[in-house]
């Protein structure tokens, strides 16, 4: 009997380690491929949203805070810009967009996309719902955004400028048909591989990106 005993627990024991054998050595959490699964619509929100206007003092009789206005210099940009086409903007323009959109609230989504393509990634595709929902929020519905598209440092510059703005583009074509986002309330622009998000590994999945910048408050937004 003792030995028979011996004999089921050592089968036992093979049974249960090969059970564990089979199983994942860990979850498969959804970033673990890259940031892009795990971003959430309120995180998005939360990026793009104007500061929160400091409350009034008590017993000061004044108009309601109204947003900080933009400079001229930047209304005027931001107008000549809205409705533009991508490959309509000169260097000077995309640079003076990348000056000004530095101090506006953004995010660096890692919406990547298939190598040598336009092609939103599979894995990416969560990202850019979570970019919909969040563009149509009550807090950031009408608000002018630069939707940015990079590449990594393969190829030439004049190749990578065209991809850049194909996939800038990319999104916009997403967010307006699946969304129903005005069109002029995107301007897309692309850097090519001008601004790699990590300089120390320039031929990395990370700098095949998008950066959205919500450039003006739905309040101040001339329509």
């Amino acid at each position: 009997m003792r030995s028979a005993a011996k004999g089921l627990t050592a089968i036992l024991s093979i049974m249960a380690i090969g059970a564990a054998l089979s199983l994942p050595a860990s979850p498969a959490f959804a970033g673990d491929d890259g940031n892009s699964k795990n971003v959430t619509e309120d995180e998005i929100v939360r990026a793009l949203a104007p500061p929160q206007k400091k409350p009034l003092t008590r017993g000061l009789s004044i108009a309601p805070q109204a947003d900080p206005a933009p400079s001229a210099s930047e209304t005027k940009l931001i107008q000549s810009v809205r409705g533009r086409s991508t490959r309509s903007l000169s260097s000077t323009e995309r640079e003076e967009i990348a000056s000004v959109a530095k101090d506006k609230p953004n995010i660096d989504l890692e919406i990547t996309f298939d190598y040598n393509s336009a092609n939103i990634s599979t894995k990416s595709l969560s990202a850019v719902q979570a970019l919909g929902r969040a563009l149509t929020s009550p807090d950031l519905k009408g608000s002018t955004f630069v939707v940015a598209g990079h590449t990594d440092a393969a190829g030439g510059e004049a190749y990578n400028q065209d991809l850049s703005e194909r996939r800038a583009d990319s999104i916009k074509r997403y967010l307006v048909e699946k969304y129903s986002i005005s069109a002029t309330d995107l301007v897309t622009v692309g850097y090519g591989k001008s601004k790699l998000k990590d300089p120390s590994q320039p031929m990395a999945e990370v700098n095949r990106r998008v950066q959205v910048v919500n450039m003006e408050n739905k309040t101040t937004a001339s329509k």
